[in-house]
């Protein structure tokens, strides 16, 4: 497997070299920048990017250029994304084109090199991995925001029917009963 590893920290980006090569991968390039990863990327077309969230020029770049490679090279470049924050809206932003051939995981939840080249390996077989946590965080988000949702819708409900709040009365129960005397 084609690797192209993105991180602005030369540290970082060398231990992800060594394990990669380690386990037997071949470093196709290395980028410190957004935009030096998007010419790699373009002009050497590997099997996959490993791509820290924040490079500069800004702070969403790598998530810029995460998605730009999706969206261009769509099933010839994996995208496995490594970020030491958990932002599930930028988690949903980089699976929006869908979860094949995309990972999103948190670098200090990575257990070991074995993890990781794995890891790697399903993104860049077509697969995807996401970490636990940020699969939490978006299933919960979106349940709140759906919940939400019905909430407003509810309370429009209760006030076209005039339901006022009180202590000793159910409004949803009002609102049905209502709805059947064919007042709703």
């Amino acid at each position: 497997m084609r690797v192209i590893v993105a991180d602005d920290s030369a540290v970082i980006r060398e231990g992800l070299v060594r394990i990669l090569t380690a386990g037997g991968e071949t470093i196709a390039g290395q980028a410190r920048t957004a935009d030096e990863l998007l010419a790699l990327v373009d002009e050497l077309v590997p099997d996959l990017a490993v791509v820290d969230i924040r490079m500069p020029p800004s702070d969403t770049a790598g998530l810029q250029a995460a998605v730009r490679i999706r969206a261009v090279h769509r099933g010839r470049v994996g995208v496995l994304v490594l970020s030491l924050f958990l932002e599930p809206e930028y988690a949903m932003m980089l699976l929006a084109g869908g979860s094949g051939g995309v990972g999103y995981l948190l670098k200090d939840r990575v257990a070991d090199a074995t993890e990781l080249l794995a890891s790697a390996r399903r993104v860049a077989a077509g697969g995807s991995a996401i970490d636990p946590a940020v699969v939490d965080e978006v299933v919960r988000g979106r349940s709140t925001q759906e919940r939400l949702a019905v909430e407003a819708q509810v309370a429009t409900i209760f006030s076209k029917l005039a339901l006022e709040e009180h202590p000793n009365d159910n409004r949803r129960i009002l609102a049905v009963l209502a709805y059947l005397d064919g007042r709703g």
